[in-house]
């Protein structure tokens, strides 16, 4: 049969990524409390494609993928690059790993249990000379206007944040830690179930701990500068104003 995608392109333009999308795959994700956590992911998968040659075998992708399969999480990540690599005769591959990731909370004066969602990511690229990895979270919070509350005679306007904090580190880290240092960053954290008592007790809590976007942020950015683990940061929070037609935004990056 004929190889359409290794036939000549004479076009002379080469392609940064070319590859399939929303590939939806379980990963075993480790887990402090509970040892690993089957989760179920959407993964992204790309290589470069030099201006000579007319397309790739995207097939190949699913065909790496599937050589890893009960065994794709952080220690795998750079093999399955290598084998995508390998596969498709590129010089670079990337891969980006999207998945739900459950944590038991306790409602702090009912001590109600539930499972809060955060969503977190994998993402990386390898080629001949180096290799890159980072992993996200996702963490919504709630944020109490400082402003609103100095100015008003009654409450303050508050609303749902969230936040997402990329890391590059040079050792292994527990996702839960990092997530802690979001939520301890904001005015308060959120819970799937609170009882009448713990809303009082996380409404009094937030208000006592105003915070501007610009604020949550930089409590991060402190905390993750104390840990030389972490050799880069890029946190974004946005607020989803509860008065405003707008969200409220703030952006810092180490390096």
């Amino acid at each position: 049969m004929i190889d359409v995608q290794s036939q000549k392109d004479f076009r002379n333009i080469d392609i940064k990524k070319v590859g399939v999308k929303n590939i939806k795959y379980p990963v075993i994700v480790l887990d402090r409390d509970k040892g690993t956590q089957i989760v179920n992911a959407t993964i992204n998968m790309y290589v470069n494609l030099p201006h000579h040659f007319k397309g790739t075998h995207m097939s190949r992708f699913i065909e790496a993928l599937n050589e890893f399969k009960g065994q794709i999480n952080i220690k795998t990540f750079r093999p399955i690059l290598e084998k995508t690599r390998q596969k498709l005769h590129a010089q670079s591959a990337h891969m980006g790993i999207d998945f739900a990731y459950f944590l038991e909370k306790t409602a702090p004066v009912s001590k109600a249990k539930s499972l809060m969602e955060y969503r977190c990511m994998f993402c990386g690229e390898s080629n001949a000379e180096k290799s890159d990895f980072l992993v996200g979270v996702m963490v919504p919070v709630t944020t109490v206007c400082p402003c609103s509350r100095e100015i008003s005679r009654y409450g303050a306007h508050n609303q749902r944040s969230m936040v997402t904090t990329k890391v590059r580190f040079r050792k292994f880290f527990w996702i839960e830690d990092l997530i802690k240092i979001v939520e301890d960053s904001a005015s308060g954290e959120l819970y799937s179930l609170l009882k009448r008592a713990d809303e009082k007790y996380v409404t009094e809590k937030a208000y006592e701990n105003p915070k501007f976007v610009e604020d949550v942020v930089r409590s991060i950015a402190v905390k993750l500068n104390k840990d030389d683990n972490f050799t880069w940061y890029c946190i974004e929070a946005e607020n989803f104003e509860s008065i405003h037609n707008h969200s409220a935004y703030a952006c810092v990056e180490k390096g």
